[in-house]
């Protein structure tokens, strides 16, 4: 006996249409961002939620459902700390900085390029796409440099060049491989370990190696997922947009201050080397991304030129 389709009831064709009403409204800035890079850079602080992680992932395959061209760049800072610690390897700070000598390196290798990339692949490939992990070893895509970190010492006044170790800073970078990725529908997953042309092996700063990445192919985003919603005002309202002049201004005054001033100098570099746009937004809700670039309002703050 055929089986007569229950009629929906006035809920759910309230819903119905509510989830239409926003796919109709999502379509023009999909089309905005079709065939467009956008690079993310997912932090360590955004990934402790495997519910998350897997909205994360969801977004990503969206993305490349959606003709965008995305490219996940990831950090791991509190991983590694983890790692460390459960190795009895005891972290040595200088400046208020991880200095990185031999041992600590091949833990933030086997970390960066290892264990937590291949997790993201993982969850994006669940998704239905193909995921590949890189580091920027792969196809010689990043060389870096030893980093210099310069500090004035409170008791002389006088600045002085910290020894960070293997701790770099991308100075080339080679878009071959990730066109190539591009053309064949591949999403690369990127962790920010790369050689120097001294033969060595730099632990780079995510948010630097993002923006890096992000320059080289002039993306039309790139995002930075944080565990803050974004830059705050004096009131502590989130501030949607700001240009490159503002955002300098509100650096000088104090407004930007602490641990976000190197996100947005991070952020005003990458405008510089020809990002079109970047937004600092709370990794830790979930479907951020989407919110952020399918929707009329946003999610964070966005940084233009």
């Amino acid at each position: 006996m055929t089986q007569v389709p229950t009629p929906p009831s006035a809920a759910q064709e309230h819903n119905f249409s509510h989830d239409a009403g926003i796919l109709a409204q999502a379509l023009p800035f999909m089309q905005r961002y079709e065939g467009k890079t956008v690079v993310v850079k997912y932090g360590g602080h955004a990934m402790g939620d495997p519910a998350l992680g897997q909205a994360f992932a969801r977004d990503i395959a969206l993305l490349k459902q959606s003709k965008v061209n995305p490219i996940v760049v990831h950090g791991g800072g509190p991983q590694i700390a983890q790692m460390l610690k459960s190795l009895g390897i005891e972290s040595k700070f200088e400046g208020g900085l991880r200095v990185t000598d031999g041992r600590t390196m091949e833990i933030v290798e086997m970390v960066l390029a290892g264990s937590i990339n291949k997790e993201i692949v993982a969850l994006i490939n669940a998704e239905g796409e193909w995921a590949i992990g890189l580091c920027g070893k792969d196809g010689n895509m990043v060389f870096a440099k030893k980093a210099e970190k310069k500090v004035l010492d409170p008791t002389s006044n006088i600045e002085r060049v910290l020894d960070l170790g293997f701790v770099g800073e991308p100075v080339e970078i080679d878009r071959t491989l990730l066109d190539l990725l591009a053309r064949s529908e591949m999403i690369p997953v990127i962790a920010p370990v790369a050689p120097g042309r001294d033969g060595a092996t730099y632990n780079i700063n995510a948010d630097t190696f993002a923006g890096a990445i992000a320059g080289s192919l002039g993306a039309k985003r790139l995002l930075f997922l944080t565990d803050v919603p974004g830059v705050l005002d004096k009131n502590g309202q989130l501030m949607p947009e700001l240009t490159v002049r503002e955002a300098k201004a509100l650096i000088a005054e104090g407004t930007i201050s602490g641990g976000m001033i190197p996100k947005v100098e991070t952020c005003l570099e990458a405008l510089e080397n020809g990002v079109e746009g970047v937004v600092i937004l709370n990794g830790k809700t979930p479907h951020v991304v989407l919110v952020e670039l399918f929707t009329e309002y946003g999610a964070g703050t966005l940084i233009v030129r």
